[in-house]
């Protein structure tokens, strides 16, 4: 009797798995806002994504949750907001900084409950990337993992610097983001448990600089005479090759109908989109990366779900990094954490339209300690309010009837703005109280200890 029951038991286990979605993460790197046709670029050919944004929702008002990378992508692993969770910045090679084991993530979680997972493409969170002394990818939840520490180098074009398991991979022959779907594919068809349902995170590096594009993609913009933006609008090409190919497998394997895909940015563009490395558009809004207005931290968002989530619609609800915690636990039907405060929430009922308003506990909120922009910013409902580190100068805006932050309304709405004032300085005050100091003992810049480069002939970082 013991026997069958337990027989049973697995049985119903095994069911219950094959009926849960599989889920995937589609990361890019510094796409800005307005860097694909869907969002309306009009130049970057981007077919894939243009493709995927008519078959689910996309949203007009997804932000990250940083304007820098390492903390933007703790948010989406943690729910919680990057202060919080200790990663307050872009992590340099080496430093102290690192996404701790305290914290509980969406791998961890969906693996305890069946899941197989797999991650392949930039990590980023730690600097002592694959030694023992930090927490890895595979001490966070993944089975299966192909990462570089930040960028792939040299550049995107024959990268060296991937481990796979632990193990140092080599030079590979190819561009980035393809061989990072690649690998992504590969688990998929030969690696992974069949049995299991799949959350698999896939984080490319384009369009992050320095870059490299396959000549076959520079051939499609045969009028741009401006090498470095043909390069950079190439590079976005490149990573939506990358990401039809990954949509492809999903169709050949059958699986596409029983997949939630959520495709989004990072942070805003990199450089002045003028003169400067990094010709990516922020579609209009005020600011670029390492900037908290708009443009720095307002990125593409675009879930797909077959039977869930209604072909070709739009969403004008904030949606933020973090909510991508709570959300998926919520598609693959896991609980959320109690034992931590959540920034973020579940928006299910954004994405498939039930719903025009979410209900928040925690305001939107960034921080981002990075001269020259270093800035706090907090959004309830339509207003928005930005303060720099100090919290003694600020600004107000009503985002819906200025997305491009153009007119500060301190002034003409100073009960509105002593209100969300107090709000903000209590609010930060509290997520002080909780994460870990490093903001405080290393450097913004990368998290190392203040002077740790002096007297030293090192090449600078590229975050």
């Amino acid at each position: 009797m013991r026997l069958l029951a337990l027989a049973t038991t697995l049985l119903f286990a095994a069911s219950s798995f094959a009926a849960s979605p599989n889920i995937i993460l589609f990361l890019a790197d510094d796409l800005g806002y307005g860097d694909l046709g869907c969002y309306g670029h009009p130049i970057i050919k981007s077919p894939n994504l243009d493709a995927f944004a008519k078959q689910g929702v996309r949203l007009t008002q997804c932000y990250s949750g940083s304007a820098v990378c390492s903390p933007s992508r703790s948010a989406l692993l943690t729910g919680r907001t990057p202060h919080r969770n200790g990663v307050y910045t872009w992590i340099a090679e080496g430093a102290e900084v690192h996404l701790r084991t305290s914290e509980t993530t969406l791998p961890e979680l969906l693996k305890g409950a069946g899941y197989g997972t797999c991650h392949s493409g930039k990590w980023h969170l730690n600097g002592l990337f694959n030694n023992p002394a930090q927490p890895q990818p595979g001490d966070h939840g993944y089975d299966w993992w192909m990462a570089t520490q930040n960028n792939a180098a040299p550049t995107h074009e024959n990268p060296n610097n991937f481990v796979r398991n632990g193990k140092a991979v080599g030079q590979m022959e190819g561009y980035s983001a393809p061989l990072v779907v690649s690998e992504a594919v590969t688990w998929l068809k030969e690696k992974r448990d069949a049995t299991k349902p799949f959350f698999l995170a896939v984080w490319t590096h384009e369009p992050h600089y320095p870059i490299k594009s396959d000549p076959k993609f520079k051939a499609l913009y045969p009028d741009l005479t401006d090498y470095v933006q043909k390069e950079h609008h190439a590079n976005v090409t490149q990573m939506d090759h990358a990401f039809g190919n990954l949509m492809k497998a999903l169709d050949e394997q059958k699986l596409a109908d029983s997949t939630f895909v959520f495709f989004t940015s990072d942070n805003g563009p990199e450089g002045d989109g003028i003169k400067t490395p990094g010709r990516g558009s922020s579609g209009g809004l005020r600011g670029r990366k390492r900037d908290l207005h708009e443009g720095g931290i307002r990125v593409p968002g675009m879930a797909r779900w077959p039977g869930k989530i209604q072909a070709g619609t739009t969403s004008d609800v904030p949606v933020i990094g973090s909510d991508m915690f709570p959300t998926m636990l919520a598609v693959a039907g896991v609980e959320a954490p109690k034992d931590k405060v959540l920034d973020g929430v579940n928006v299910l009922s954004v994405l498939d339209g039930s719903a025009t308003k979410v209900t928040r506990p925690q305001p939107l909120f960034w921080r981002l300690h990075m001269a020259p922009n270093a800035k706090i910013a907090m959004r309830v409902d339509e207003w928005k309010i930005l303060a720099n580190a100090e919290l003694t100068e600020f600004e107000l805006y009503d985002i819906n009837s200025d997305p491009q932050e153009a007119t500060d309304l301190k002034d003409k709405e100073a009960e509105r703005f002593a209100a969300m004032k107090a709000q903000l300085i209590k609010h930060n005050a509290s997520i002080d109280a909780e994460g870990p100091d490093w903001w405080k003992r290393l450097s913004p810049n990368g998290g190392q200890p203040p002077g740790a480069n002096k007297g030293k002939k090192k090449k600078k970082a590229v975050e």
